[in-house]
């Protein structure tokens, strides 16, 4: 899915994450503040930050937060935000332009796990942490992601047996077992890490269902199907979203890291 390695591809998907996309990873993002427990002076970076959503519970929390991304509409719409100690710069994660041993914690949710290159993006993420320093990093327990993806999945498989999709995020992929992921962190300077697991349900509502091409943009499975294959599944998840009055909660389990700078 290179659509995912394209700025522009998430240019135009920056309205959303001012809204549904952030509104549902501020769960994730609460906790992996909690998990992370910095001192009150601590400074901070959020890589490929998105909508902000982790940017602003740490801004919350009274720390000074630069939050970079690679899409200069994401950036915008942080910066728009008028977060009290955050500055947003267009950065690519894979290239920080940022000095070594900059900054006391480094989070990425859902972001480092995209990139092309994403142990070029570890690597990044550790070099500018001081040493001993916080790195935070979630990403999704499925394969395929999470929300509409999981949703996508499950019904294509048992509709469509057989059906073949190829890898579209080998990190993402990589991460789900906690044994490679480890090792990742491990390679790129990053000791000691603990997991957990943390889930927050995603709604699925009739409204999406009029976009079927927007609301499963993301899913790796959807650009698989055919023209009928595509009718069928939307016609079983409109059935399905029918009997439970209107929506389906789809639960979304994630895995959040913690780990210090060698």
């Amino acid at each position: 899915m290179t659509k995912i390695a394209d700025p522009a591809f998430w240019d135009d998907n920056a309205p959303d994450y001012r809204g549904v996309v952030n509104d549902f990873t501020a769960f994730y993002s609460q906790r992996a503040w909690e998990m992370a427990s910095l001192p009150s002076d601590a400074t901070v970076v959020d890589i490929a930050a998105g909508g902000g959503a982790l940017t602003k519970v740490a801004s919350a929390a009274g720390h000074r937060v630069l939050a970079t991304d690679f899409s200069p509409a994401m950036v915008e719409s942080i910066a728009a935000l008028d977060l009290t100690g955050v500055t947003a710069q267009v950065m690519d994660g894979q290239n920080l332009e940022l000095p070594d041993a900059s900054f006391d914690a480094a989070f990425s949710m859902f972001g480092i796990m995209l990139f092309p290159d994403w142990r070029a993006g570890l690597r990044e993420l550790s070099r500018i942490l001081k040493p001993g320093g916080t790195a935070c990093v979630g990403t999704w327990k499925e394969p395929g992601g999470a929300a509409v993806n999981l949703l996508v999945d499950s019904i294509a498989k048992r509709l469509f047996p057989g059906l073949e999709v190829d890898d579209p995020v080998p990190g993402m992929t990589e991460w789900t077992d906690r044994g490679r992921f480890r090792n990742a962190l491990d390679m790129a300077g990053l000791i000691d890490a603990r997991f957990e697991e943390v889930t927050s349900d995603f709604t699925v509502d009739l409204p999406m269902l009029l976009e079927p091409e927007k609301t499963f943009q993301f899913s790796p499975v959807w650009p698989v199907l055919d023209h009928d294959q595509k009718a069928d599944l939307l016609a079983e998840i409109r059935e399905l979203t029918q009997r439970g009055s209107g929506r389906i909660e789809v639960a979304s389990p994630a895995i959040i890291a913690l780990a210090s700078k060698r």
